[in-house]
This record gives C-alpha cells, structure tokens and sequence, in this order.
C-alpha cells in the first residue's frame, strides 16, 4: 500500500531494484545476481546429470534433454544453418536458448518472481556473445576487404544509391544489431514483469478497499498474464537464438 493509504501504489523501476545481500570488498550481491547464478547452475548440472553417462536407451533424463537439444539443433540451428554448416554451433546456440529461457522463467517461479533479462546488462552480455562471434566469423571467412563488403552491403550494381546504402547498412550491422539484439530481450521481459506487478499489486488494493468484483477481476487478469507470459519467455529465447544464427549464417554466406 502506499505511504498516504489512499493511492493506487503504481509499479514502477523500484519495482527492479533490490537491496544487496551481501556485500564483499566493496562488491554488492543482490537477488537478480543470485538468479543468474542459480540458473547457470542449472543448467550446467541438468545436462550434466541428462548426459554425463549417456546409454544407447535413455532414461527419462536423457530423454528430456535430448528432446531440449535436438529442438533447439533441428528446429533453428540447422533450419538456418543448415546440418552440415549448422553442427559446430549448436552446443553455443543450446547453451544461449536454454540459459535465456531460465533467466526469463524466474519470473513466474514464487518467492524469485523476477525475470533477470529484464535488467539490460544481462541481454547486453549475451547480444555481446553474439556479436562477437559474428564479426569474428565474418573477417576469418572473408578477410577484412570481404567483412567490409559483407557489413555494408556493397553491391555496384546499386549505381547511385550505393554510398547510401553502405553507409546505413554500415550502422545498421555494427551499431544498430547488437542494440536491437539486446532490448529486444530486455524490453519483452521488462514490460511483461511491470504488467504482472500491477495486477498482482491491484488485486491486493482492490481487495483491501473492499472491492471485492474489482479484486477477482484483477486476479484472473494476473493468471492470465501469467499464462501469456510463460509463452513470451520462451518466445523470446528462440527468437534471440534464431537471429544468433541468422547473424552467424550471413558471416558464412559468400558475398556477391
């Protein structure tokens, strides 16, 4: 409720702000830190456990995992990568799909309830990953005469219009992708965590106003938001790993 008890308490960015808990030589570790640790966690000891003694007939461990890996392999890595040019990249691309997709999960898991990639630095880390990649991909494929073509586009045929193609396609690839790369992420996951705030905390102040019809009302909202965003997180986490891939299949292509 809000200081004056008569207010509607807004959501807000306090709404992802947290108090450290704990603080080591001058470094604060707060509660989105410990998420992303639990999750790392996670994963790494789910496909360990999945398959650190893989058998020719799995058991349902290894089922499950096998099932993760091999939709995130055939249903994007070699769907834009193709098998053959696809396979080196997949243990990066299911390692990224899996790891977003937790970081998103937390929040709709009770007492985290808090999506991770909704705070910006962890997007920005992982678009960083992707960049990287790619520009690395893109000079030992073509050289730097082929990466400067690649990343601007240069066509002759273009006549005119080419200087002005270069030069966006130029920002456009070096500037704007990783950027967009990122908030995409981040801003799916921000406006989907303030959404489930505010029903969450107008169910509470409709029910504490005895508006009880209010109140019911707020609250299926809240289920239903939540339902829409476990979608949304996994949503999300394959669009980001599909546009990974397509990043690392224009470094491949040849230019022409």
């Amino acid at each position: 409720m809000s200081d004056n008890g008569c207010g509607f308490p807004a959501p807000g960015l306090q709404s992802f702000l947290f108090k450290p808990l704990a603080t080591v030589g001058g470094f604060e570790f707060n509660k989105v830190m410990l998420l992303v640790l639990i999750t790392t966690v996670l994963v790494i000891g789910f496909f360990w456990a999945a398959f650190g003694k893989a058998k020719v007939v799995p058991g349902k461990l290894q089922m499950v995992g096998e099932a993760g890996y091999d939709f995130v392999r055939r249903g994007i890595v070699y769907e834009t990568l193709g098998k053959r040019e696809g396979e080196k990249y997949v243990p990066l691309m299911v390692s990224l799909f899996f790891f977003i997709w937790i970081m998103n999960i937390w929040s709709v898991i009770p007492l985290a309830q808090f999506p991770v990639a909704s705070v910006i630095a962890f997007p920005a880390v992982l678009a960083a990953i992707v960049y990287i990649t790619w520009v690395a991909l893109t000079f030992k494929k073509h050289g730097f005469v082929g990466f400067f073509k690649n990343v601007t586009g240069y066509d002759k045929s273009l006549g005119a219009v080419l200087p002005l193609v270069m030069v966006i396609e130029f920002f456009s690839n070096l500037v704007v992708r990783p950027f967009t790369h990122a908030v995409r992420l981040f801003a799916n996951m921000f406006a989907g965590h303030l959404m489930l705030v505010m029903f969450t905390v107008a169910s509470w102040y409709l029910l504490n106003s005895w508006l009880v019809v209010g109140a019911g009302v707020s609250f299926v909202m809240t289920i239903a938001m939540i339902l829409f965003e476990l979608f949304v997180q996994a949503v999300q986490a394959y669009v980001f790993v599909l546009l990974a891939c397509s990043y690392v299949q224009g470094a491949l292509a040849e230019h022409h």
